[in-house]
């Protein structure tokens, strides 16, 4: 919803000149009341819960853990399942360990959904999708934006013709783009938010987003008592998402992709293997995913480097395809 507005935006932007004259007034309290209201019901999952329980489910609140093969609790009930558990727990921000972060006000990207009105000015540590993204919503909505990468460019998973492409069109719209630039402490100074980067260099905003990744945390999910082994980073699974005897694992804490596409077509694989159907396993090799910049940035299968990295025997093509427009640049760049 917001990135589709801020598209509405932009267009709408483009007519002078070449269509007639408009003026376009911003008005994010349009965006937020939609969040609100259609998409997340005033952040209540009352209907959805409804419509699991209308099904035959049964919800339980609270802190679940394995305590035996095929046992779960809560500090207050036990449940054994006959058939087996699905772990299905997801991520949460990746917060850096950077000195001073824990004691300003911080966002995490469901922060920036939620928030409303919108701040003057807007610091975003990351510059991967989630940063780009964002990034790009707000400042499109008058926030003034900044976004410091700790890596040599933006969108380090993809390929560098795009991260220059994206950085060159997100500079044109008003964004600073800072890569290269280790952030060494966070502080409150005068109302504002400061960052202090390696080097002695300082930047400050009203407020800071943090999309430096997402991280697993099963510590607590009693993985041991279910022989599972608790010590790696993700939880590991075969290619029918078994991760022991009756126990499935799906989504973010499998570490295959941490995409929603991703766990849905891993569920869909639990599902049939839970009631016996055939079917194919996951096949990772050409997995899509897509940076929703304007213009939208999107990959199948491996980079260059990482086809290299591989060992393949490759060749490649770089096609730059020109799209005059006012207020726009030219497509990225298509690679194969």
């Amino acid at each position: 919803m917001a990135i589709r507005a801020s598209n509405l935006l932009a267009e709408a932007r483009r007519v002078n000149g070449v269509a007639g004259q408009v003026q376009v007034t911003p008005d994010w309290s349009n965006v937020a009341k939609r969040i609100r209201q259609e998409a997340t019901a005033d952040w209540d999952d009352s209907n959805a819960v409804a419509r699991f329980e209308h099904k035959g489910g049964r919800l339980v609140r609270g802190w679940g853990r394995l305590t035996g093969q095929n046992t779960v609790s809560t500090d207050e009930q036990s449940f054994t399942a006959r058939i087996g558990v699905v772990v299905a727990t997801g991520s949460k921000p990746a917060i850096p360990p950077i000195p001073g972060l824990n004691d300003v006000a911080y966002w995490t990207t469901h922060d920036a959904i939620a928030a409303n009105p919108l701040p003057e000015t807007l610091v975003i540590l990351g510059g991967g999708a989630v940063g780009c993204e964002l990034g790009q919503v707000f400042s499109r909505f008058g926030v003034e934006v900044a976004i410091v990468e700790s890596q040599d460019r933006l969108l380090p998973l993809e390929e560098p013709e795009t991260s220059r492409l994206i950085a060159s069109l997100l500079e044109s719209e008003g964004i600073r783009v800072r890569t290269g630039a280790r952030v060494e402490a966070a502080s409150n100074r005068d109302g504002r938010i400061e960052l202090t980067l390696e080097g002695g260099a300082g930047i400050s905003a009203d407020r800071i987003l943090v999309a430096t990744g997402r991280r697993v945390d099963h510590s607590q999910l009693g993985l041991d008592a279910a022989g599972i082994d608790a010590s790696t980073r993700f939880i590991e699974v075969d290619d029918r998402m078994r991760a022991g005897d009756g126990i499935w694992a799906m989504g973010d804490v499998t570490g295959k992709a941490m995409f929603t596409h991703t766990a849905f077509h891993q569920s869909a694989i639990i599902v049939a293997d839970i009631l016996g159907i055939d079917s194919a396993p996951f096949d990772y090799r050409s997995l899509p995913r897509v940076t929703f910049t304007d213009p939208e940035v999107g990959a199948v299968g491996l980079t260059e480097v990482q086809a290299r990295e591989e060992g393949l025997d490759i060749a490649v093509a770089v096609r730059m395809c020109p799209r005059p427009s006012v207020g726009g640049s030219m497509a990225p760049a298509t690679k194969g």
